[in-house]
C-alpha cells in the first residue's frame, strides 16, 4: 500500500481539490489506475483564521503491480510504501479450553479481551462488580441530579464500559500501532456502532450517549458468542494453588475454577489491590498526577485557537492541549488531561466521603464549557510509606477526602475563580463562567484540598499556558477540585507471557494494573493480553 502524507488543503475547499491534490502529489495523470482513501486528516491551526488553516490529509493508496512505478514518479519524502499490519482476532477457531477463562471488569480492556478470546472459541466468563449500562447510568445521573452519597458499585468508575463510559470518549493514543491493534479497535468499535470519522479523524471520539449503545452491541456479540457476562459480581477473593491461579469467589458468593484470569479492573478498584496485595501479588507504586479541573467559555477557546475561522462546521469545538515543565532539571510537569471541548465537569468518586472529579463530553460537544484537568505530576517520594505498593491510594484518598471536607456532604465540590487561585484568596461567588460540575459546588479556596507544592506549580504554570491559550488567564476561569484518578497509582506487575510472576495465569491488564491510558490504548492492552493467553493455553495442549 501507498501512504502519501502531508496534503495540505484550504478549510474551505471543494471535495474534487482533494484528488487534484493528490495527482499533483503524485505527479501522475488521472488516467493513471489505482484506488485511494482517506486515512487520516487532522486540523493544522498554528496559523488562526478561515483562510489560513489548513486541513492536513494522509492518504492511502492500493495501486497492484503499479505501486513501485507510482513511487518512482513521485520522488517525494512524503510518499511511501508502507506495510498494512492487521491483527489477527480471527473468527472461532474451535480449541477447547479446560476451564473458561474469567476476566474481571467490563470496561474496555475487559470487553475487547472478550471479544477476542469469544472469537476464539473460549466462552470466557466476564464478571463485572458494577451494573449494565443502562442501569448504571440511571444511578450516575441520579447522583448528580440529587447529590447524597455515591452508590459504591454503580458510580462513574465501576460498571460496564468503566470510566470511559463517562468521558468524552477520546480514542487516540501515543503508543505504537506494530500489531494493528489500534486500527483493529477503531475498525471493531464502528462495527458496533460507533461515528465512521473515528477511522480517519486525527483525534477521534465517540461521546458518552454513543458509546453506551456501542457497548451494548459488544455485549450482544460476546454473549452470542458463549461467553457470559455477569453484572454486579464483585471479586473478593483470589484462589491460588502452588503458585498458580485456580480461581476466584465473588461478592455474591459463587466460587469459579479457571487457571487464567485476567485482571482489568481499572484505576479505581483499590479494595482489589488491597486484597491482591495481601496475597504477595508483585506490584509497585507509579507517578501519577493530580489537580482540579479548569474551565473556560468554549467560544473563548475556540476563538484563542481558531481565530476568525472559530465556529466552522469543518472544525467544530476547539479541543486544546498544554505542557509546562516547571524547573526542567529538578521540577514537576503541568499539563491538561483530559480536556473535553463543549463538556462538563462531574463527580467521579467511587467511595462515600470522598470527592473527585472528571470531565465528560457527548458526542456534538455543544455545551457551554470547556474543561480540562489542570494537573501536575506526584511520585512514590510524595507518599508516605513510599516503598508500599499502595501508598499512593493513601494519597489519593487523603486529597479526595478534604476535597470533600471543603465541599459539603450533599456531594457539592470545592470551587474557586481562577483570579483569586492565583490571588490566595477565598472565591465568594462565581463570574462569567458557570460551572458545569454536577451536583453543583461550593465558592471556596481549593487550596485547601491540594498539597502545597502542587498549588505553587499550577499557579507558576498559568503565565506560560496563556501565551499558548489566549485567555487561559482569564479570571473568572472556574477551578474545580480535586481530580486525581489521572491514572493506576500503581503497577501489578507481569513476565514475559504477560502474566503475574506471582500467580501463573494471572493475566494484569489495561489501565488499572498500569499498562493503559485511556479508552483505546487498554482496549488494545485487553486483545494483546487475550491473544498472549490464548498462545500460552495452546502451546499447552
Amino acid at each position: 500500500m501507498i501512504e502519501v502524507s502531508q496534503i495540505r488543503l484550504p478549510l474551505n475547499h471543494q471535495d474534487s481539490e482533494l484528488e487534484k491534490a493528490l495527482l499533483r502529489k503524485l505527479r501522475i495523470s488521472k488516467d493513471h489506475s489505482f484506488t485511494w482513501k482517506v486515512h487520516r486528516w487532522s486540523i493544522d491551526a498554528r496559523k488562526k483564521g478561515t483562510d489560513d488553516i489548513r486541513l492536513v490529509y494522509t492518504i492511502h493508496i492500493e495501486a497492484g503491480s503499479s505501486e513501485q512505478d507510482l513511487i518512482s514518479k513521485a520522488k517525494n519524502s512524503d510518499i511511501r510504501i508502507t506495510e498494512s499490519t492487521v491483527f489477527n482476532i480471527g473468527k472461532t477457531q474451535g480449541e477447547s479450553y479446560s476451564q473458561k477463562p474469567l476476566i474481571i471488569g467490563a470496561g474496555p480492556c475487559g470487553y475487547f479481551a472478550a471479544l477476542y478470546l469469544a472469537r476464539s472459541g473460549a466462552c470466557p466468563i466476564i464478571l463485572e462488580r458494577g451494573k449494565e449500562a443502562g442501569p448504571r447510568a440511571q444511578d450516575v445521573t441520579r447522583f448528580w441530579r440529587e447529590g447524597g452519597t455515591v452508590n459504591p458499585e454503580s458510580n462513574v468508575q465501576f460498571g460496564e464500559g468503566g470510566a470511559g463510559t463517562f468521558s468524552d470518549g477520546k480514542l487516540y493514543t501515543g503508543i505504537k500501532d506494530r500489531d494493528g491493534a489500534v486500527r483493529l479497535v477503531l475498525e471493531e468499535l464502528v462495527s458496533h456502532g460507533a461515528p465512521n470519522d473515528i477511522l480517519f479523524k486525527g483525534k477521534p471520539h465517540i461521546g458518552t450517549d454513543r458509546l453506551i449503545k456501542v457497548l451494548r452491541s459488544i455485549r450482544k456479540e460476546i454473549l452470542d458468542l458463549g461467553g457470559q457476562i455477569k453484572f454486579q459480581s464483585r471479586v473478593d477473593d483470589i484462589i491460588i494453588d502452588s503458585g498458580s491461579i485456580v480461581g476466584v469467589r465473588t461478592s455474591t458468593g459463587e466460587e469459579l475454577n479457571s487457571q487464567n484470569v485476567i485482571l482489568a479492573v481499572g484505576h479505581s478498584a483499590r479494595d482489589t489491590f488491597v486484597m491482591l496485595h495481601g496475597y504477595g501479588i508483585q506490584m509497585q507504586s507509579k507517578p501519577f498526577s493530580i489537580g482540579a479541573r479548569i474551565e473556560h467559555p468554549q467560544k473563548m477557546i475556540d476563538r484563542s485557537l481558531y481565530g476568525s475561522a472559530a465556529g466552522h462546521e469543518k472544525l467544530g469545538a476547539a479541543p486544546y492541549k498544554f505542557v509546562h515543565h516547571h524547573n526542567k532539571r529538578k521540577g514537576r510537569t503541568c499539563y491538561s488531561f483530559c480536556m473535553c471541548p463543549g463538556g462538563l465537569v462531574v463527580a467521579s468518586s467511587s467511595e462515600p466521603g470522598l470527592t473527585v472529579t472528571n470531565g465528560m463530553s457527548s458526542y456534538a460537544r455543544a455545551d457551554a464549557n470547556a474543561n480540562s484537568g489542570f494537573m501536575v505530576e506526584v511520585f512514590p517520594k510524595d507518599f508516605q510509606n513510599s516503598e508500599n505498593p499502595l501508598s499512593g491510594i493513601q494519597f489519593q484518598r487523603e486529597w479526595e477526602q478534604k476535597a470533600f471536607q471543603t465541599g459539603d456532604s450533599d456531594g457539592r465540590a470545592p470551587a474557586q475563580l481562577l483570579g483569586d487561585f492565583m490571588q490566595n484568596v477565598q472565591s465568594s461567588e462565581i463570574g462569567n463562567v458557570i460551572p458545569s460540575y454536577r451536583p453543583g459546588v461550593i465558592m471556596t479556596d481549593i487550596r485547601e484540598c491540594l498539597p502545597e507544592y502542587i498549588v505553587k506549580v499550577m499557579q507558576q504554570s498559568v503565565h506560560s499556558i496563556s501565551k499558548q491559550i489566549d485567555g487561559f488567564n482569564r479570571k473568572d476561569a472556574v477551578l474545580t477540585a480535586a481530580e486525581t484518578r489521572s491514572s493506576s497509582p500503581l503497577r501489578i506487575t507481569r513476565d514475559s507471557l504477560m502474566q503475574s510472576p506471582s500467580a501463573k495465569g494471572l493475566y494484569p491488564a489495561g489501565e488499572g494494573a498500569g499498562y493503559a491510558g485511556g479508552i483505546l490504548s487498554a482496549a488494545v492492552d485487553g486483545l494483546r493480553v487475550a491473544k498472549a493467553l490464548h498462545t500460552n493455553v495452546k502451546s499447552s495442549f
